[in-house]
């Protein structure tokens, strides 16, 4: 690659966001380079609400299971089976699925380059530089120093983004779980109780003191999993006492994974100039859910139309359209899943009457509607009353649990 090569837009990070960005971008006939660093696979349950599918043309082949039901796990080990009425939820294997993203982006037009992005500087006409080392050994850091010249940056590097820090104000203002899964293959003969189409949550302090343990299918494989802010505590020896919880101790281990995920989105997702972040470097995970993947890919559309307007405008306030339309859409659902895990995560007394409510059908019906069509449903105004006067009971010590 010329070291003076220059594009209309350089997206850092080839993760779902990013994938989706460079798409969006390079349908548009601008220039796009996706800068991917290879071999990174984030710990993830992998599963992906029905409106992902439809709105991202997602293929059925990249789905290893339809998920019917899920199973909610109480410390006290009563469990509430919830299921999915008319729906599934898509259960993806990252490794395939992001790969399968970026692919499509580069069948679009986008430029794939592996790399490891380093600093952002800028030339003498005030165009960004971004500078990394091309991908070609396997080590860290190794490759050949590049760079590229880019008329707008589009920071989908993860958690803990270096091109946040380097270009956002306010980038260190969030908070993270910091989240570790394996992935197991299936044994030829499950344990008993194992269900191939319900993913497992344990809402339990030993596998996890202020998040949950998770087991979810992915056809041949599993990924089980933990997530936790409090930084002493030990993800994987939970998740080795999740595997023996669930009788899948002895299961083939292909490969374990581990990092931060943001639980809040950023007060600011650009620099006033040329640069806007997206999915988890604008730290755009639910709360509650860790569900991250739509919201990724979401994230990743608005920051390309917002750079798309930015190039055709010249106007820099262009920028801030990415989380002003993102926070509209989703705000909302953030702030009350934000309060949701704030209170009902803080204990396991609190955790054993939220499954309670969770035997709740209104409960039940209106959670999985708002997951699966992504907006907190309206329609139904007499089943929020009930759920808020049985929310009130159990607040206030009136139910049994």
């Amino acid at each position: 690659m010329s070291r003076t090569e220059s594009f209309d837009v350089v997206v850092v990070g080839g993760g779902p966001a990013g994938a989706t960005a460079a798409l969006e971008i390079a349908r548009k006939g601008h220039s796009v380079l996706l800068l991917d660093r290879a071999g990174r696979v984030k710990p993830c349950g992998g599963a992906i609400p029905p409106r992902l599918i439809k709105d991202f043309a997602i293929p059925d082949h990249l789905l290893m299971a339809r998920v019917r039901s899920a199973r909610m796990v109480s410390p006290k080990n009563r469990h509430v089976d919830i299921p999915i009425d008319n729906g599934f939820v898509g259960m993806v294997n990252r490794e395939d699925f992001d790969e399968w993203l970026r692919e499509r982006a580069v069948t679009s037009g986008a430029v794939r380059q592996s790399g490891c992005f380093e600093r952002l500087t800028r030339d003498d006409d005030g165009m960004s530089v971004v500078h990394f080392r091309a991908r070609q050994h396997h080590r860290q850091g190794e490759g050949v120093a590049c760079r590229v010249r880019a008329r707008a940056v589009i920071g989908a590097d993860g958690a803990r983004s270096e091109v946040a820090r380097q270009a956002v104000p306010g980038a260190d203002r969030t908070k993270y779980v910091f989240a570790y899964h394996e992935i197991v293959r299936k044994p030829v003969v499950p344990p008993s109780g194992y269900d191939a189409l319900r993913c497992d949550v344990f809402y339990q302090s030993p596998l996890s003191p202020d998040f949950y343990g998770w087991v979810f299918p992915h056809g041949d494989t599993l990924s089980i999993g933990t997530g936790s802010a409090d930084k002493g505590f030990s993800l994987r020896s939970a998740v080795g006492n999740l595997r023996q919880t669930v009788g899948l101790q002895n299961a083939e281990t292909l490969r374990r994974e581990g990092a931060p995920i943001p639980m809040k989105p950023l007060p600011r997702w650009d620099n006033g100039r040329d640069v806007v972040l997206a999915g988890d470097a604008a730290g755009v995970v639910a709360p509650a859910s860790g569900e991250g993947i739509y919201y990724a890919m979401v994230g990743g559309e608005l920051a390309a139309q917002a750079v798309i307007e930015l190039l055709r405008t010249g106007d820099a306030s262009a920028l801030k359209l990415a989380r002003k339309r993102f926070m509209k859409a989703h705000g909302t659902v953030f702030w009350v899943l934000g309060i949701m895990q704030a209170f009902w995560y803080s204990s396991d007394r609190r955790r054993e009457r939220f499954v309670k409510i969770c035997e709740d059908r209104d409960v039940q019906q209106l959670t999985f509607e708002s997951y699966m069509n992504k907006q907190l449903v309206r329609k139904k105004p007499m089943a929020h009353v009930r759920i808020f006067l049985k929310d009130m009971a159990h607040l206030l010590g009136m139910t049994r649990i």
